[in-house]
């Protein structure tokens, strides 16, 4: 159903920092930049390597702001942990926790998830829903 989602920034340079650590534990990857410093309308693309960009990140430093509660995106994840491995590099490269990696069993038996906020106020998760 969605082609991609685009999240304003107010530093291109530290979301795309944070965003090359936290989604290549879940194999995606920058597929296109358009960095140019100093300028307005730069941004960055992420996705499966070869691929088209299903996340754009869009600098936005005079004023972005977040969507509000009740919005989060969740990332899939290959296996347990991966949702490990995006949740530690999320806390290491400037996200805050918003629910450490585990079983959610009120979203279903094999339901493994960890939520962090981007900083820039974003709510993402990165999800795996298998039997191990």
């Amino acid at each position: 159903m969605l082609h991609h989602l685009s999240f304003g920034v107010a530093d291109i340079e530290r979301a795309s920092a944070f965003y090359d650590a936290v989604l290549a534990p879940l194999g995606y990857g920058r597929v296109w930049s358009d960095l140019r410093p100093g300028e307005a309308g730069q941004a960055v693309g992420y996705g499966l390597p070869g691929g088209g960009d299903k996340l754009a990140l869009k600098l936005r430093p005079e004023g972005q702001r977040p969507p509000g509660p009740g919005f989060h995106l969740a990332f899939a994840a290959p296996d347990r942990d991966a949702v490990d491995r995006f949740h530690e590099a999320a806390l290491h490269h400037g996200g805050r926790d918003n629910g450490a990696p585990g079983l959610r069993a009120h979203y279903g038996p094999h339901y493994y998830a960890g939520f962090v906020v981007d900083p820039d106020g974003h709510a993402i998760e990165a999800v795996f829903n298998e039997p191990v």
